[in-house]
């Protein structure tokens, strides 16, 4: 469990842990596996967001996945990747998250992810929570927790009777 004074102070960064749908790249199951490996090198990253046309999220697709796709025994071919699709490759296994969820149960999923996909109630995708932002907030929890903890003292002791 984890103790009330701390999760108070890593909530009050709540709203910066999650990283809105808008400025997440993502791709949509249908893609082509061409259009992917595209999309995966300019933007950098190692593991995208996979959407159907609606929004809902529907996996994750990793560079690993495309590459894993494209050797062959002579070595690597790239003459597959227009007939593939995203969803030919994507991880469906995925651990996701609800805006609601508690930080508990977060941070356990974030030991074996470097971001976790956040989901409404109808699996519409919302953005992501990353352990980057995660591990900012901690940051700054044990940066303040002692003033915090020090000046909810000095209050208490303050109104308490003599």
């Amino acid at each position: 469990m984890i103790s009330p004074a701390i999760e108070k102070l890593m909530k009050e960064h709540e709203e910066a842990m999650v990283i809105p749908a808008e400025n997440v790249a993502n791709v949509m199951k249908e893609h082509p596996l061409e259009h992917a490996l595209l999309l995966l090198s300019q933007a950098g990253y190692s593991t995208i967001p996979v959407l159907d046309k609606e929004d809902h999220f529907v996996g994750l697709l990793s560079l690993n996945d495309i590459v894993k796709k494209m050797l062959g025994i002579n070595g690597i071919d790239t003459s597959n990747l227009e007939e593939l699709t995203v969803a030919d490759v994507m991880k469906t296994d995925v651990s996701v998250m609800r805006p609601d969820a508690e930080l508990e149960d977060v941070l356990h999923l974030l030991v074996d992810a470097s971001f976790l996909p956040v989901l409404d109630e109808e699996g519409i995708f919302c953005g992501i929570v990353t352990r980057r932002e995660i591990l900012k907030a901690v940051n700054y929890t044990f940066h303040v927790f002692d003033r915090k903890n020090a000046e909810t003292k000095v209050i208490f002791h303050a109104n308490s009777p003599s």
